[in-house]
């Protein structure tokens, strides 16, 4: 349930300034003596999308939402908990990816509480970025926005998965990003 809104939410956001995006696109299948890491043929990454390091490479995204006080990460700083589990996804991902797809591989490891390991940092900074650069807002509203965004969205999903849902769920519209004003405070006019 984290897992999927955090990749939706990455997904609508790099909609806006990449090309091809794709959920859970297939991989090519690979000769396991070749690879290291997942060799099996029906293997799948959470995103894809042209356009994000440089304008025509593909670049792989895979998801995870790891629980920071969990009893298997006690006695583990968060930075060795982000570490630890980047170089999980990328042991299992990095090589097939980049040796069979001829693509990037980007880890996208989000604790519960909030907080996103170097990888993940990185990769949100440059879609700030790119968003910024697009629709002329201020970087650091467009990096409030999407912070916001990708906290709520844990949030909404630790709240569910706490008290679980009352009534039936219904889908709701989120306005569209073009039509978003990035500075959440008002600019004061002068006269």
């Amino acid at each position: 349930m984290r897992h999927n809104a955090i990749r939706d939410t990455e997904a609508k956001l790099l909609k806006e300034v990449c090309k091809d995006i794709k959920i859970e696109p297939s991989l090519i299948p690979t000769d396991a003596d070749v690879i290291h890491g997942n060799v099996s043929e029906n293997a799948r990454l959470d995103i894809s999308a042209i356009g994000i390091w440089s304008q025509y490479q593909k670049t792989f995204m895979d998801v995870r939402v790891t629980h920071p006080t969990a009893d298997s990460h006690i006695g583990k700083t968060a930075e060795a908990l982000y570490s630890e589990n980047e170089r999980e996804k990328k042991s299992k991902y990095n090589e097939r990816v980049i040796n069979t797809e001829k693509a990037t591989f980007t880890p996208l490891v989000f604790s519960t509480s909030g907080g996103m390991a170097p990888e993940c940092t990185k990769l949100n900074k440059r879609i700030a970025e790119l968003i910024s650069l697009k629709t002329g807002e201020a970087y650091s509203h467009v990096m409030r926005f999407i912070r916001t965004r990708l906290r709520f969205a844990l949030l909404r999903t630790s709240l569910i998965a706490i008290r679980g849902t009352r009534g039936s769920y219904k889908s709701r519209e989120e306005c569209n990003l073009a039509e978003v004003s990035y500075n959440l405070i008002p600019q004061a006019v002068c006269e």
